[in-house]
């Protein structure tokens, strides 16, 4: 994209602007050098202060950040990246192969210096560890000494100064513009070591600490390496969703020719063919051709979905049989597969309050540490240290108490849970949601659709009496009137079509007006039924019942029982007749149940639960539990359900069983003690790591040792967590 430059404002970045409903506008960027929570709410405060911008979120995962403008005002890209570059950050437009190519990128060179760092600390203690023998009464003579010293040093420096470039650089772009970040102290007290060392064996003194400076950098390589494998697999994850999506589309032109083209330049309205065992490049409404759609990676449904011309088609969706002519109805960007992608990209890394906390810690770091090493050098030399005892006090200071382990406290558990839940097939829209959800007592199921596979059949409905009712069915997303669609085949659809949420679809139908949904929608009084059944009538006409059967998930109610073992309590709140939710409720275990409920009603439900003091669960799939959903506090939803449904849940499961709600449930708990236990550690290891450093009871080589430590434990620790298998 061919961009104009002001010598003054900088490059013209207006055209990477993306205009959003309501006339508020995004743009994103690319950021590098951003490690830690420090980092992020460094870059997220300072561009949410600039004029115009109404948010600013940083994925440390993709390195993107996202800035949207208040609708209304004259958007600034410029200015936002000229304020990511004052914090001394390297910024530039988002562009996800770009995205990916510097993260490879960064991980060649972390692995790279991680090697070197290790040659070097290997090295340099083969020299330092005659050194450690006069410790244990085998003192080597002075000339022996030095000489140990200067090979040690000789080996050590070259290998600090390459492996400590990403320290060093990150440091320098920070103090370049007069800020201080995580990688400042750090790289002061390496330099600093290593200046000591070489004056301690200049002047023939006993102790220099080379072997400490390699070795700090090498372990800090460890923890930065671990947590850049740990980004890498929740980028996967989006990744592999993305996958998803054809390389490449054909398209047609005017004079009906096929053309190959990248999926990156299909626009809306290109008119594309997809033949058997291809893939749907974009979201798409079928022009013309028939055939199935195994949708099982979007939605979880493993039957065929029939599609004809006129059907709506998601990107993803694997043609199985029958050539399909269809028009792109959203750029490649916007389709289904890219909205969950970037949903996992969210999950992967969010604020939730433990981020937070974090990151407060993490904001006071650096002056409270460098005004602590800044005491200890002055008060050990006002107390009778040489001003090299006390310099070698403040350099521990500053060394051992890097805050990594604050800064991989949570998000190493957070990106640990996000994708070993999404390999179990349940997307996590956020780590606030796994926090919810590890503290519900009391979970609401809705039962048609989740309880239920969702799969409704027709029982004994006749052709003629099907043939009256489909142009309605085909025009709704309920699961009943989608059942009935589906037996009654392709064919015409109603016309000014609208949907009551809860009650039904009303249309028009051979120029008379006709309602299909619940009785008491479409005009009968009084009814009730042992099974589940949608009503069909003209208006002033007779009315039709169509009445249906749906089977439960396999593991309904072991999944009813393994909640309740947790001591959680369970009930239902449906829309259905109370004769198919009072079976339902029975065959699964759950004593507590309502039927014939409103999408109003369940909110009120909801809300009542809350205002008791009840931590809700809430599980839905249909429109009329959106409302519920966004209540609850925590909501979860079937890959089956409706777009809206699914946007008003913190978590979306596919597949056919209801596992996903305990596996995610056992996750949370786990997630949520992993978390605080690094909370635990990290504050217990400042507490007795500072003062003890500050008395002179730890050098630089064991300061090295014990913080890189401490971010290895953390990290560990949240590594351990075996998802979907947690404790009460």
């Amino acid at each position: 994209m061919a961009l104009t430059y002001d010598p003054v404002a900088g490059p013209d970045l207006s055209a990477y602007l993306k205009p959003r409903a309501g006339g508020a506008q995004d743009f994103d960027l690319l950021v590098a050098g951003a490690h830690c929570a420090a980092c992020m709410a460094k870059i997220e405060t300072g561009v949410a202060a600039l004029a115009g911008v109404e948010a600013a979120r940083l994925n440390l995962t993709t390195g993107k950040l996202a800035v949207r403008f208040r609708p209304g005002v004259a958007a600034d890209a410029g200015a936002v990246l000229r304020a990511v570059e004052g914090l001394g950050y390297k910024a530039a437009p988002f562009d996800p192969t770009e995205a990916a190519e510097a993260h490879d990128r960064e991980g060649r060179r972390l692995a790279l210096s991680l090697g070197v760092a290790a040659f070097g600390a290997g090295n340099a203690m083969m020299f330092s560890v005659p050194l450690w023998a006069g410790l244990f009464g085998q003192e080597l003579g002075p000339a022996t000494r030095v000489m140990m010293q200067w090979w040690s040093g000789l080996i050590a420096t070259p290998c600090v100064l390459y492996a400590g470039m990403p320290f060093f650089q990150s440091a320098w772009r920070s103090l370049r513009v007069g800020r201080a970040n995580m990688d400042v102290p750090i790289s002061i007290g390496v330099l600093l070591t290593l200046f000591i060392s070489f004056v301690e064996t200049i002047l023939h003194g006993r102790d220099a600490y080379f072997d400490a400076a390699v070795s700090l950098i090498f372990l800090l390589l460890i923890g930065r390496w671990l947590d850049h494998q740990l980004r890498a697999r929740a980028r996967s994850a989006a990744a592999d969703l993305l996958a998803l999506q054809a390389p490449y589309a054909i398209t047609l032109d005017d004079l009906g020719r096929e053309h190959r083209k990248p999926l990156s330049e299909i626009a809306i309205g290109d008119l594309l063919v997809v033949r058997p065992g291809e893939r749907i490049p974009v979201d798409a409404v079928v022009e013309g051709g028939a055939g199935e759609l195994d949708n099982a990676m979007l939605t979880g449904e493993t039957r065929p979905v029939p599609v004809a011309a006129g059907s709506a088609v998601q990107a993803g969706a694997l043609n199985l049989s029958g050539a399909l002519t269809l028009r792109a109805a959203v750029r490649p960007e916007d389709s289904a597969v890219a909205a969950i992608a970037r949903l996992v990209e969210a999950g992967a890394q969010s604020r939730s309050l433990y981020v937070r906390l974090a990151d407060k810690a993490a904001a006071v770091y650096v002056p409270v540490v460098h005004t602590a090493a800044a005491l200890t050098f002055v008060a050990g030399w006002a107390l009778g240290l040489g001003p090299r005892e006390a310099l070698l006090r403040a350099v521990a200071v500053l060394i051992i108490t890097c805050p990594c382990a604050l800064g991989l406290a949570v998000p190493a558990v957070q990106i640990n849970a996000s994708g070993g839940l999404f390999r179990r097939g349940v997307l996590v829209k956020s780590g606030a949601a796994l926090e919810r959800l590890a503290e519900v007592d009391h979970v609401v199921f809705d039962k048609t659709g989740v309880l239920t596979e969702g799969r409704p059949r027709l029982i004994g409905a006749t052709p003629a009496l099907l043939a009256q009712a489909a142009p309605l069915a085909r025009a709704s997303a309920h699961p009943l009137a989608r059942a009935l669609a589906a037996e009654a085949g392709p064919g015409p659809m109603a016309e000014d079509v609208s949907e009551t949420a809860g009650q039904g679809v009303e249309g028009w139908i051979g120029g008379r007006r006709a309602r299909l949904g619940r009785a008491s929608f479409v005009g009968v009084a009084g009814e009730d039924a042992g099974e589940t059944e949608l009503w069909f009538g003209v208006v002033g006409e007779t009315k039709v019942r169509f009445r249906f059967s749906d089977n439960l998930r396999v593991d309904a109610a072991r999944t009813v029982a393994e909640l309740t073992r947790r001591g959680l309590t369970v009930e239902i709140l449906s829309g259905d007749l109370s004769g198919p939710v009072a079976r339902a409720a029975e065959a699964v275990g759950i004593s507590q149940w309502r039927a014939g409920l409103s999408p109003t009603d369940k909110a009120e439900a909801i809300a009542r639960l809350t205002a008791q003091g009840r931590k809700v669960l809430m599980v839905g799939d249909g429109l009329n539990d959106a409302a519920a959903l966004a209540k609850a506090h925590a909501a979860m939803a079937p890959g089956s359900a409706l777009s809206a449904t699914q946007n008003a849940a913190d978590l979306v499961f596919s597949g056919e069983g209801l596992g996903s709600v305990v596996a995610a449930f056992d996750t949370a708990r786990q997630a949520r003690a992993r978390a605080l236990e690094n909370f635990a550690f990290a504050a217990l290891y400042n507490l007795i790591a500072a003062p003890a450093a500050m008395l002179g009871l730890i050098n630089p080589f064991v300061a090295a040792l014990a913080m890189s430590g401490s971010s290895l434990v953390v990290t560990l620790n949240a590594l351990r967590m075996r998802v979907g298998a947690g404790k009460t």
